[in-house]
């Protein structure tokens, strides 16, 4: 190995550290989204899939979730209630449903991460367009190796809990 590769690597745990210490301080926020508008912290994450990914099917979006369909189905029950997602019916198939996320919603549920968003925009402020498209670069890495792993993680479970 490198002396460079040397001095990266020890960067790495350091990085690890910081990613977690992100990944505790975004789950905080949004569970306080979550209460701010009545719903469980994995019902907001569905929500946030769909407004992201668009409009799925409850299976497509367990799947996406990494959520066993029984499990999705009081989620949506959940979001539906509260008027955040409306299940729609294909004309050609009526057995077929799609999820789409409530546009009345969508203004309200992004206006609670403003004060991150505003944060952000500050942070950035302060970096080249050149740094930002590194970190840009890090972050998509960063989060295809944890979709990965939690594939990999969720391809382990055993059966009873699938």
């Amino acid at each position: 190995m490198g002396s460079r590769a040397k001095a990266e690597g020890k960067r790495a745990p350091e990085i690890m550290a910081a990613l977690r210490e992100l990944r505790i301080q975004l789950s905080l926020l949004n569970h306080q989204i979550a209460s701010h508008v009545a719903l469980k912290d994995i019902d907001v994450d569905c929500f946030e899939l769909l407004t992201r990914d668009g409009p799925m099917s409850p299976t497509a979006l367990a799947r996406r979730a990494g959520l066993h369909p029984a499990t999705m189905t009081g989620i949506l029950d959940r979001l539906e209630r509260g008027g955040w997602v409306t299940r729609e019916r294909d004309s050609a198939d009526r057995r077929a449903v799609a999820i789409h996320p409530a546009r009345g919603r969508i203004a309200e549920f992004f206006r609670l991460y403003a004060g991150m968003g505003t944060a952000v925009d500050d942070i950035c402020a302060g970096y080249s367009q050149a740094d930002l498209d590194l970190v840009a670069d890090f972050l998509r890495r960063a989060t295809e190796a944890g979709r990965v792993a939690a594939e990999g993680l969720a391809a382990e479970r055993p059966r009873a809990f699938a």
